[in-house]
């Protein structure tokens, strides 16, 4: 998958708070769908189609042993939103950085005597 449609994707998968979930329960160790589907009043169909939009994303890994299919967070699959969110973060501290040094200018002018 193309690297912008990849993020996209990564935060499509993210928009919604029962996929988050399931990731922070995936955040504590591998677990079935069953034992994904066990805290939310939905159906394991619908928790089964959240895991699948989070294996699209290269989110979530799944295998098969036997009739279980046991989830687990997928290695480096937060990479790329990582990266766009660092360049972000790196902007925004230029623009805090130059802020500060507006400010500061503006603070030695009221402060002569001419």
């Amino acid at each position: 998958m193309p690297q912008s449609n990849l993020l996209d994707t990564t935060l499509h998968a993210l928009a919604d708070p029962t996929r988050r979930a399931i990731l922070a329960r995936l955040a504590q160790g591998e677990a079935t769908v069953g034992e994904l589907a066990r805290p939310f009043a939905i159906s394991q169909p619908a928790i089964s189609r959240h895991i699948k939009v989070l294996t699209e994303a290269g989110l979530v890994a799944q295998s098969v042993q036997g009739t279980k299919r046991p989830c687990r967070l997928a290695r480096g699959s937060l990479d790329e939103l990582d990266a766009y969110l660092s360049m972000l973060r790196n902007a925004l501290e230029c623009n805090y950085q130059r802020l500060d040094r507006l400010l500061a200018k503006g603070q030695n002018k009221k402060g002569r005597i001419s």
